[in-house]
């Protein structure tokens, strides 16, 4: 049957793919869909993923019976847990591009992507219980609209990239419609136990409408354009932030210790490089005590900023001149620092002229400051401008020292 079905044209396996389509738009409400964010929740997700990887080939068993990789310790890295009376059925994480970069850009080239503009994340540890398996997508299709929606309005991201095994691209290209990074088949990815692998992308700014073009007029159990683009499910618990920030960071020192030393010597393995930037990251008195000791000089890393940048992405604008003369400019904020941010605006802003901005940090989080653009950018998506600051107000100096100083996304509230 499998040596039939794989004879017919792509067009009808692709068809054929998109007919068993069986999304519930309401879910059993004892499905809950959140971050993984204690250490049973995490630890049930990086079991059911070394469970699901053993079995498919792609690692060796590993004594602490949990799949663990460096690109969980990072606060860029969110996993995502569905949650069936209250027990763990299945996970997925989104890495979006840290100092370490991502898994599969060691045999893909992202470049093509990264000429889009706008951040890519990459779509890794995907795993559901076996018992759920055979349940017809009930926590595969919700587990994956929670990730579709953290992406584009939580995570700020436009890319989602994937490396998957041959056997299952074209269930993600029919159903999904990521496109192929290349076209040949990497023979070996050392991230999956040396097995073949495919790498593909799907572009979020246009996938709204590639998926109403095939799915619009569907039944309402086989149309994933209102499944993934329309509908809002109960089910979903989206974490509480008090700024609005892309980040949502879970690793405490004492979740960093037993997972990355205790369990596995994750920590232990990197190099001298990867541990500096480690220690650039987790730059905290308290992560002190549990991140690995560096066996050479540190010459060769790189020095930190004067002042740390943060990811955010929050509505602004700035005014220039008084009263008739007045100009207003809107801005949609993406970094911050204590000393400056960086800014989009679709409309030509003055250098090194002195305005008065605004920035909405947050839900009740407004701060206004005196800013100058000393520098621009221009891309294909847009207009980008550096900002320096007089002097931060005290919303904008709590914003940043919160940042600053919180281990995980529950300290920002």
């Amino acid at each position: 049957m499998r040596r039939m079905f794989s004879a017919l044209p792509q067009s009808s396996r692709f068809a054929f793919y998109r007919w068993m389509v069986d999304c519930d738009p309401e879910p059993d409400l004892r499905l809950e869909l959140k971050i993984a964010e204690t250490k049973e929740e995490l630890e049930a997700c990086f079991s059911i993923l070394h469970d699901a990887y053993v079995a498919s080939g792609f690692m060796e068993p590993d004594p602490s019976g949990m799949r663990i990789t460096i690109y969980h310790a990072l606060p860029t890295t969110t996993t995502l847990c569905a949650k069936y009376d209250g027990r763990v059925v299945g996970t997925i994480s989104m890495i979006r591009e840290g100092v370490f970069g991502f898994p599969l850009q060691s045999i893909f080239d992202l470049t093509a992507v990264r000429a889009k503009e706008g951040n890519i994340a990459e779509i890794s540890a995907l795993a559901v219980h076996p018992e759920f398996r055979k349940t017809g997508g009930a926590i595969l299709f919700p587990l994956m609209k929670f990730m579709r929606e953290y992406c584009s309005e939580y995570f700020d991201t436009r890319h989602l990239v994937i490396a998957v095994n041959p056997e299952k691209i074209e269930l993600y290209e029919a159903l999904l419609f990521f496109d192929r990074l290349q076209a040949h088949v990497v023979d070996k990815y050392d991230f999956a136990n040396g097995a073949p692998a495919v790498g593909a992308t799907l572009d979020l700014k246009f996938a709204a409408d590639i998926f109403r073009r095939c799915y619009g007029g569907r039944s309402l159990r086989k149309n994933l354009h209102k499944y993934f683009f329309m509908l809002r499910l109960e089910n979903i618990k989206w974490p509480k932030r008090r700024y609005f920030t892309t980040n949502d960071p879970v690793m405490t020192p004492e979740l960093l210790d037993y997972f990355f030393n205790k369990k596995s010597p994750v920590l232990e393995r990197l190099d001298d490089r990867k541990k500096a930037l480690l220690w650039s990251i987790y730059n905290l008195y308290e992560y002190r005590s549990v991140l690995p000791m560096l066996s050479g000089p540190t010459q060769d890393t790189h020095p930190l900023r004067r002042h740390q940048r943060y990811s955010i992405r929050c509505p602004g604008q700035i005014e220039f001149g008084e009263g008739t003369e007045a100009k207003l400019f809107v801005l949609e904020v993406i970094e911050i620092s204590f000393s400056g941010f960086q800014a989009q605006c679709k409309l030509d802003l003055p250098l090194q002229k002195a305005g008065v901005a605004t920035i909405e940090l947050g839900g009740q989080e407004r701060s206004c400051i005196t800013a100058t653009a000393v520098r621009q950018r221009d891309t294909e998506t847009g207009v980008f401008y550096g900002f320096k600051i007089d002097e931060p107000d005290a919303v904008w100096r709590a914003c940043v020292s919160a940042l600053e100083m919180g281990q995980t996304h529950q300290d920002l509230t």
